[in-house]
């Protein structure tokens, strides 16, 4: 049989495999590569809601207006019954009562830079797919990978079912929980034994939307029970996906059968009931293993793991698919970058090793402080305290936030202080919520600020623009890493010219800009002095305290991010009350 030998060969036509080889061809067009996707599209899959993290990379890719087009609910948050109690609270990416009516398909930009998607796998899979295909990517479907080819470290070739043989210069596991590349080249992958969950989902006509936003906008519905949690996602005007989350351990004991567990949960859960009253269940309920996980390694010599491959986070936080997106992404970037041969090919691939399993790991770490938590899961309280050991996790407020923040904040967006989807703020807030504790910031107790470079050794991480791996300064210690970009880089140039909280608080305001909207400026001081209180918490700036001068003064978030769902639906009166006047 033939041998067909291309630049980059990938298994899988999911968002992973499709972004990474579009990226490939926008960048480089002469480049040869091939997708090998066992299915025929359109297939059905489950992990519908996206991120706004995601957003950016369908815009780069230049699919953004084709997703748009088909009609998607557009996502400005989530509403969860989840903490201590069942009161409902609201994550927003976008608060209500700022979103304008706007006709659909709109343009990537304004509001929508803000929001996401709740898609139709099977459609919206689909247009990723042959978006990669009019870019020229060549996609074979109904072709199964039979054997990887390897020698040593290095691979030489797939094989496939037909018994032709492909080869490449470079190769891309994009096959999901398969993990067809991973396994064969002996990779192990680690699974939380506590977050070891199983899916069991089924798809409704004519459910209820819980919340209607403007045109096309809503929120997903995420309640719990005493032993798991289910999902309701508006997936168009009349097909919604409902599941069910619970320990694959806890499905055991019950003795039910998927389907059984399935329909009891939906009928004790009020809110899921009244909702889907008057709709009509396709009749096929489906079950998964939802395990968390994170592989060892996710490079090597010649290949590289994407996507679920690399590791998959709990759903709870519906980072599925902006992880599968962004390590694509990163991917397709390193391989150009290998090719130009401008940077050291070490570096790239241990940068891309060292990224994408932080941010993983970090969303995984999220999931653990999610389920130890949650009061709400009253038949859980064992599994819950054994993810809390398991993790080495206390769950005081203070203590909880301290094991969250370990997990350090830079990793998930260089320069910016995030982690698991979360700014600092918006991790504070999370702690605050689940406890019912305010917790203060180590930025208000103090006004001097001592940059604290001790024992660091300086090194480069690396920015993606443009096709391009930009290496960026940044000074690394026992496992941390202060790059010198963005809020980073604004707070490192603060600190090298001044340790006066005021000093720093005068130079940020002037860094920010004096021509943008108050509204932008106060949004870019609070990320530079969330980026300084994670600096103090890594131990990169010492603190103290002059009682000469004044503290700095936090101010107040432009928006919130998290609030009762009673304080969202008063703020959307307030808006109708306005408009009417």
């Amino acid at each position: 049989m033939p041998t067909h030998h291309y630049d980059v060969a990938i298994i899988g036509g999911g968002p992973s495999g499709t972004t990474a080889g579009s990226l490939l061809k926008k960048y480089d067009p002469a480049l040869r590569a091939v997708i090998l996707e066992k299915e025929r599209f359109p297939r059905p899959h489950i992990g519908e809601s996206q991120l706004p993290a995601l957003a950016p990379v369908l815009d780069e890719m230049g699919v953004w207006d084709k997703v748009e087009a088909a009609g998607f609910p557009i996502k400005l948050g989530g509403s969860f019954t989840w903490g201590s109690d069942q009161e409902s609270w609201d994550f927003n990416f976008y608060p209500e009562e700022l979103f304008q009516d706007e006709p659909r398909p709109a343009r990537y930009q304004g509001q929508r830079l803000f929001t996401a998607f709740q898609v139709e796998r099977a459609i919206y899979d689909t247009i990723l797919l042959r978006h990669a295909e009019s870019l020229g990517v060549e996609v074979r479907e109904a072709t199964m990978v039979r054997d990887v080819k390897r020698e040593g470290d290095r691979i030489t070739g797939f094989e496939l079912d037909s018994g032709e043989t492909i080869t490449a210069r470079h190769y891309l596991d994009g096959s999901g929980s398969p993990a067809v590349l991973r396994r064969a080249m002996g990779v192990v992958s680690v699974a939380p034994r506590e977050l070891r969950n199983i899916a069991i989902w089924d798809y409704w006509e004519n459910a209820e939307w819980a919340v209607h936003i403007g045109i096309g906008g809503t929120k997903i519905q995420v309640r719990s029970l005493p032993y798991g949690w289910i999902w309701f996602i508006p997936l168009g005007p009349t097909r919604t996906s409902v599941g069910l989350v619970c320990p694959s351990e806890y499905y055991k004991q019950r003795g039910l059968s998927s389907s059984e567990l399935y329909h009891a949960a939906l009928k004790e859960q009020p809110q899921i009931a009244h909702l889907l009253r008057n709709a009509t269940a396709r009749g096929d309920v489906e079950t998964t293993k939802d395990w968390s996980h994170l592989s060892e390694r996710l490079v090597g010599e010649n290949w590289f793991l994407i996507g679920e491959a690399c590791g998959f986070a709990d759903p709870i936080l519906s980072a599925g698919m902006t992880l599968a997106h962004q390590s694509a992404r990163h991917a397709a970037y390193t391989i150009l970058e290998l090719d130009r041969g401008e940077l050291d090919a070490a570096w790239l691939r241990s940068w891309y090793n060292e990224r994408n399993r932080l941010n993983i790991g970090q969303h995984i770490r999220f999931a653990q402080f999610w389920y130890a938590s949650n009061g709400c899961f009253k038949d859980l309280k064992e599994n819950c305290r054994k993810i809390a050991d398991e993790a080495g996790m206390s769950l005081s407020p203070k203590e909880a936030w301290e094991w969250l923040a370990r997990g350090g904040f830079s990793a998930d967006n260089i320069g910016l202080a995030r982690a698991g989807s979360f700014n600092v703020a918006g991790s504070k807030r999370m702690v605050e919520h689940f406890f019912g504790q305010a917790l203060t910031y180590s930025l208000e107790d103090y006004n001097r600020f001592e940059l604290n470079l001790q024992g660091a050794k300086a090194g480069f991480a690396g920015s993606l623009i443009k096709g391009r791996i930009k290496k960026v300064p940044c000074y690394r210690r026992d496992g941390r890493m202060l790059p010198r970009a963005a809020d980073y880089g604004i707070v490192l140039s603060a600190l090298e010219r001044t340790s006066d909280g005021q000093g720093i608080m005068d130079f940020i305001r002037g860094t920010v800009g004096v021509r943008l909207a108050p509204t932008d400026r106060q949004t870019l001081l609070l990320r530079a002095l969330q980026a300084l209180e994670a600096m103090i918490h890594d131990g990169w700036v010492t603190t103290g305290f002059d009682p000469r001068r004044p503290k700095i003064e936090l101010p107040p978030a432009v928006t919130p991010l998290f609030r009762t769902t009673a304080e969202g639906e008063q703020a959307m009166r307030e808006k109708k009350s306005s408009q009417a006047g």
